[in-house]
């Protein structure tokens, strides 16, 4: 008994698999025209002259800043929604308006090396309209340890 309650079982769940095949398949196919939009989609598109910095060396308790030049290449204005550092010695500024296609700005990044030693590699990280949304800039160096004289 219990044997064929399972092979009823079986037999419906196949059924009902099968029903729903049709109905899948319909939902993944995209209209033509939607395809055809794509490239009417307006997006921006952020460029820097350079993405990472090095500062090269710099002693104990000193601050370096950089300029990081971006230009919107895209057919969109640009948003920049968020910029993080990955550690509270590193600061940025960047502009909080939008800029227009083919406007240029900067975004200044300072490192304040304090008590750290050795190689540095600090990230900024920037949230924005674009696609893919985040765009990571690097500031790296060295930090000297102060001379015995310095002391």
């Amino acid at each position: 008994m219990k044997v064929q309650l399972i092979f009823i079982l079986l037999f419906f769940l196949l059924i009902s698999c099968n029903n729903n095949k049709e109905d899948i398949i319909d939902l993944i196919q995209v209209p033509a025209t939607a395809i055809d939009n794509i490239e009417e989609i307006q997006v921006p598109e952020i460029v820097f002259a350079q993405e990472v910095f090095n500062f090269g060396e710099i002693h104990q308790d000193k601050s370096v800043s950089f300029d990081f030049r971006f230009q919107n290449i895209g057919s969109a204005p640009l948003i920049i929604r968020s910029v993080k550092a990955s550690c509270g010695c590193t600061v940025a500024e960047w502009p909080r308006q939008q800029i227009a296609q083919g406007n240029d700005g900067i975004i200044t990044v300072t490192f304040n090396s304090g008590k750290r030693s050795g190689k540095q590699n600090k990230t900024v990280t920037l949230v924005t309209n674009e696609i893919p949304s985040t765009k990571v800039l690097i500031i790296k160096g060295t930090v000297l340890l102060p001379q015995n004289n310095e002391l």
